[in-house]
């Protein structure tokens, strides 16, 4: 049985969804763009058994907090917005963090910055940031896959993507409910978090407070490379998922991870797509269970 609470986070209130016993391993959830805590559902139900699983709405989505800011969505704030959020389970002085899309690239970055309090890493299509800083500057067709991120950055992009019953922002979903993997009503749920106050505008400004910027294939801009490669190794057994089929992450983005991050296991789904956690939640939940529960 899922349920709710909310834990103060600094400045902020993060609202999270919880399944499992309190004194189970936690696993924490990190979801991505557009979801909000509703995307783990599947996967926490089928883990309920053996962790304390819980999946939080992140800042600025859904019934969390929802900074007007953008500089409040630069990736150490939000490192500290988890790390904080972690706190209010004293009981578990480390975890294993599970993430998707922009909640992935929350836990790489939390990988590098709080390895200490990590037992495990669990990526599902989501680019370690030496990789995409890689991929956006040297592989043209990543580039061009890329090109979304500057509609989502535009300062009319909460207009646009809430026109029309949010149809450009479900756009992005409405394959995995033609597949019979997302319902009507979850379709509801999407869009009434969606249209709470604020909310597209702390969902938007993940992007627009990144550090790489793709280039525009007009060459008015160029891909800003931030990163110092030789910085960027994560020291924690990680384990990463992904959808071959992903359209915005190109399978470029796991070639010559090891580099980056020593002893990686990768699970290819070569049919899956970036929504393989809905496509392929008993695979997802499975593979959690197996590396999550081996130490």
């Amino acid at each position: 049985m899922i349920r709710h609470g909310f834990a103060d986070v600094g400045d902020v209130t993060w609202h999270y969804a919880a399944t499992g016993s309190g004194e189970a391993p936690l696993l924490v959830f990190a979801h991505g763009f557009p979801e909000f805590w509703y995307g783990w559902k599947s996967v926490l139900e089928r883990l309920s058994d053996r962790f304390l699983c819980v999946a939080p709405d992140l800042t600025g989505y859904n019934l969390t907090s929802k900074p007007t800011d953008t500089a409040r969505y630069r990736m150490g704030r939000l490192i500290e917005d988890l790390d904080r959020f972690v706190d209010a389970f004293p009981s578990h002085d480390r975890f294993t963090l599970v993430a998707h899309d922009w909640g992935g690239a929350l836990a790489w970055a939390y990988a590098l910055k709080r390895p200490e309090r990590l037992r495990r890493l669990v990526i599902v299509n989501a680019v370690h940031p030496g990789a995409f800083q890689r991929e956006v500057a040297r592989n043209p067709d990543q580039a061009a896959a890329s090109q979304y991120i500057h509609a989502l950055r535009a300062a009319d992009a909460e207009t646009r993507y809430a026109a029309n019953d949010f149809a450009l922002l479900w756009a992005s979903l409405a394959p995995v409910k033609a597949s019979g993997h997302l319902s009507d009503d979850d379709e509801r749920l999407y869009k009434e978090a969606w249209a709470r106050p604020g909310a597209l505008t702390g969902m938007f400004n993940w992007y627009r407070a990144m550090r790489i910027d793709p280039p525009r294939p007009d060459g008015s801009a160029a891909a800003v490379a931030p990163y110092d490669p030789a910085r960027l190794t994560v020291h924690v057994p990680t384990l990463v998922i992904w959808g071959e089929q992903d359209h915005a992450l190109l399978p470029g983005c796991i070639e010559g991870l090891d580099a980056f991050v020593p002893g990686v296991e990768i699970l290819r789904v070569p049919e899956g797509s970036h929504w393989v956690i809905h496509e392929r939640p008993d695979l997802v939940a499975g593979e959690i269970r197996r590396f999550s529960g081996a130490d």
